[in-house]
């Protein structure tokens, strides 16, 4: 079985360092700014031969229990909670602090199995904080440093000896197995998530939407602006599908990004939607549609994901018929580039629409997985051709031959033709609306390549 271990320390002891040392690499934010982690983060870790998950956290600091901090420390206590060990860190360089008693006291009320780490070990200014972390009483610290991966052999002999008697490595598993690899899962059971990730400006309810379809509060919200600054994964099961969520920082504007860690928390925001499948842009419904919204919806059509336009805080509006008709047209003349694209209204506060935001999530990632058979696309460009010809380039006539799908996600034509430079972008916009249109692909990227045939007589001499 594998076992799961929490990494709890006051704030700027190194946690996310541990956590992204583990995991092999760079998944949490870094930075020297105290508080940079505020939602927990789960990840698959490796320690040797021993292979369990981790749980990032935040730096537990005393607070009221409805402030920021508050509500961050209550989701180190259920981090805490799941886990079945805990690393508690300490800065080895700055030695004992309240901050570090007040976390022990915690510690010992859980009764967790905990290995105190002195981190930032390195070098001489180290030594003499390691030896100060004997007096909270948690037994001998292990001296690492997380940045340079110094003192894991040691960390990894005290996690041995101290995880639950359930767990086993995977050597234990191969035993069990008679020396081979456990049998493999069926097909069915291995049907991977569908990747999502839920992007928009910042206070758009992205957090709450996503504690909604999870039934649970997992993500920190609040009626504060940025709070999400990690792009944070949780998996979800809806109606018997399986998804993976990315929870995103909000995109403002380039010009209005301050900060090195503000651009590290947008940077992680696009990571996620270069990575995902479908994208849920939600849009705030009292100002909807507005210059950033668009930007990020174009970002979207041009890495190729689908994109799903959800409406949120739709509780605030006032119900007027026909309202949501209206957005989505305003949707198709304001990005005319993915015509189509699924509009639905939502309420991550009270979970309204929610079945039809995931249901358009479905539709549009078979759509983005759609396959078109090349006899079928060869007698649609005969009629789009008489319907309308290429116009002559030059007083030369350009000739279209024929097309084909090589690809999907998103889909992608090449049409082969002459001249493939000179075809007008009016033109190309022209046959991509058709594909679109022919095959209801609608608000789904479209790729089209226009390639030369290969001259079979060129590089001939005459003779």
């Amino acid at each position: 079985m594998s076992f799961t271990v929490a990494i709890v320390g006051r704030p700027n002891v190194g946690k996310s360092t541990l956590f992204n040392r583990l995991a092999g690499r760079r998944v949490a934010l870094v930075d020297d700014t105290p508080g940079v982690t505020r939602d927990r983060r789960e990840g698959a870790a490796r320690l040797g031969d021993l292979a369990f998950t981790i749980i990032d956290t935040a730096g537990l600091e005393e607070s009221s229990p409805e402030s920021l901090s508050g509500r961050m420390r209550a989701q180190t206590e259920a981090a805490i909670a799941a886990a079945d060990v805990v690393f508690f860190l300490i800065d080895a360089r700055a030695g004992i602090t309240p901050g570090d008693r007040m976390f022990t006291n915690l510690l010992r009320r859980t009764g967790k199995p905990t290995i105190l780490i002195a981190n930032k070990a390195e070098g001489r200014r180290g030594g003499a904080g390691t030896y100060e972390g004997f007096d909270l009483g948690l037994g001998e610290p292990v001296a690492i440093s997380a940045e340079h991966g110094e003192g894991l052999a040691d960390l990894y002999e005290a996690l041995r000896a101290t995880m639950p008697a359930s767990a086993g490595s995977p050597d234990d598993d191969k035993q069990k197995h008679g020396g081979e690899e456990p049998a493999a899962a069926p097909v069915a059971a291995r049907r991977k998530p569908i990747r999502i990730a839920v992007v928009g400006r910042p206070n758009a309810g992205k957090s709450t939407l996503i504690n909604r379809l999870l039934g649970k509060e997992r993500l920190l919200t609040g009626p504060e602006a940025g709070i999400t600054r990690d792009a944070i994964a949780v998996p979800l099961v809806w109606q018997g599908r399986d998804f993976l969520v990315h929870d995103t920082a909000g995109l403002r504007r380039r010009s209005r990004v301050e900060g090195k860690l503000e651009k590290l928390s947008v940077a992680d925001a696009l990571e996620a939607i270069r990575f995902a499948e479908v994208v849920i842009l939600l849009i705030d419904a009292t100002v909807a549609f507005e210059e950033q919204d668009l930007r990020i919806a174009d970002l979207v059509e041009r890495e190729g994901r689908a994109l799903v336009l959800g409406i949120n805080k739709w509780d605030l509006q006032e119900a007027a018929p026909g309202a949501i008709t209206k957005l989505r047209q305003q949707a198709d003349r304001l990005l005319t580039q993915i015509k189509g694209v699924p509009v639905v209204a939502v309420s991550g506060l009270t979970g309204a629409g929610l079945d039809h935001l995931m249901k358009a999530v479905v539709n549009i990632h078979e759509l983005w997985n759609k396959r078109v058979a090349t006899n079928a696309l060869n007698r649609w460009l005969d009629e789009v051709l008489a319907a309308h010809p290429p116009p002559a380039v030059s007083g030369r006539r350009l000739k279209l031959n024929y097309i084909t799908q090589p690809k999907t996600r998103p889909p992608g034509f090449v049409l082969f033709c002459t001249r493939a430079d000179a075809v007008p972008d009016s033109y190309r916009r022209y046959l991509v609306n058709a594909l679109r249109e022919s095959f209801d692909l609608p608000g789904v990227p479209i790729r089209l390549t226009l390639r030369e045939k290969a001259n079979p007589y060129a590089g001939k001499k005459g003779r």
